[in-house]
């Protein structure tokens, strides 16, 4: 246990926690998509229907986020996640005891509100307890439980509705979560005064120091920098984790069984690129090259690999999954590397403030998006739907370098 006490050491556990939240949060989001066409029959859905059940979910998310990040720096993200954690788990059981529509959406509705409080937890705890030497790896390994999640959604959600029933795939996930949410309250603890002093505004040590305003923030080029590219491109992960399992087995004629041996394929190759590229940055930084410019270099290069998504599905299931799995990389290491840009150019105490605007914006075009594929997607086809995912990568490359710089309390509003 003294082992554990050592700083060095207790931050990877943390790290560790952080890891197994990210996995349930994206398991009980993944339910939905993976359960498309049970839940179509169930309740009499077309792909209309299940956009507005997806958005549902997502509005809430996106008008959730901001306040979440809030949230996070005035009460800590200690307490933040557990609540959090602990009501989306809830939603999730409540989702699985539903049997109409309406609780059914009302559920998805609270794990909207509930499951935004993640992310800006996690990103002021990874700044808090790692330099910029680290950061972006720490950053990726905590979050890379999302996308493990969505690794091992298809195959457990498949075996727990073959051995039980549809119902059981949201019980089971959010009971977990309820003791994972209990063991993050018991384990986790702030690092000790003057641990970590690279980040913006490393005068202070604590988070009583220089930060902006809640309104001072919305002056901030990078903010607006940072805003724009998470609603351009936030879109094009979303489709993954909502619309492909669902493809898999519309288009690609999978069934149940065949998604759960193959659907977790785009996700395990999204969650390793994120992570290789995150560290290909921390070690540009350990090399001697600026943080900001190395993260800006990385993500210039995984931009342009987003047209991957072109080439034709009528190749084959195993073409369309490598295509995915691309694509898929290429959004993950922009979320993943997003949130430390901002580590690196707001001061602390406003970390978590604007990972959550963003967040909600990356969300709030998510939304739209979805409603056009719902609106368009059975009369019009997938064609343009890939076009656009080709492209919304490489358009946002002139903004990440245009708009993001260090933002330093006292110097003018925009900068």
């Amino acid at each position: 246990m003294s082992s554990f006490l050592v700083p060095d050491r207790r931050r990877w556990f943390i790290v560790a926690i952080i890891f197994i939240i990210t996995v349930f949060s994206y398991v009980d989001r993944q339910v939905v998509s993976i359960l498309k066409p049970i839940l179509k029959d169930e309740f009499s859905l077309d792909d209309n229907g299940y956009a507005l059940i997806i958005n549902v979910f997502t509005v809430c998310y996106a008008l959730m986020y901001p306040v979440s990040g809030w949230l996070v720096d005035k009460f800590g993200a200690r307490k933040i996640m557990f609540w959090g954690v602990v009501t989306w788990s809830f939603s999730s059981i409540g989702s699985g005891l539903a049997r109409s529509l309406f609780p059914f959406a009302f559920f998805r509705s609270v794990l909207g509100l509930a499951e935004p409080t993640t992310y800006p937890a996690q990103i002021k705890v990874v700044t808090k307890w790692f330099s910029g030497k680290l950061r972006a790896t720490a950053n990726s390994i905590s979050v890379a439980g999302g996308t493990v999640g969505s690794v091992i959604a298809p195959p457990l959600i498949a075996s727990i509705v073959l051995a039980f029933s549809w119902h059981a795939a949201f019980i089971i996930p959010g009971v977990v979560g309820i003791v994972v949410a209990v063991v993050w309250l018991l384990l986790y603890r702030e690092p000790p005064k003057g641990y970590v002093t690279d980040t913006v505004a490393s005068d202070t040590d604590t988070e009583a120091g220089p930060s902006f305003s809640w309104g001072q923030l919305w002056g901030r080029k990078s903010l607006w920098g940072i805003v724009l590219i998470r609603f351009i491109t936030d879109p094009v992960w979303y489709f993954i984790l909502f619309w492909l399992p669902g493809f898999l087995m519309e288009e690609s004629g999978l069934s149940l069984s065949q998604l759960g041996m193959v659907g977790w394929i785009p996700f395990l190759v999204a969650s390793l690129g994120a992570i290789a590229s995150s560290a290909w940055s921390d070690w540009m930084v350990r090399k001697g090259k600026p943080a900001l410019q190395s993260r800006k270099l990385m993500l210039s290069y995984i931009a342009f690999m987003a047209p991957v998504i072109l080439i034709p599905d009528s190749l084959g299931v195993a073409v369309t999954i490598i295509k995915f799995s691309v694509l898929a990389a290429v959004a993950l290491s922009w979320i993943f590397t997003e949130s430390v840009l901002i580590a690196e150019t707001f001061p602390l105490n406003n970390v978590a403030s604007v990972l959550g605007i963003a967040g909600g914006f990356g969300a709030a075009g998510a939304v739209i998006f979805n409603y056009l594929i719902g609106q368009f997607m059975e009369s019009v086809g997938t064609g343009w739907i890939f076009m656009v995912m080709a492209i919304l990568h490489p358009l946002t490359v002139l903004l990440l370098w245009k708009l993001i710089r260090p933002e330093i309390p006292g110097k003018e509003i925009i900068n």
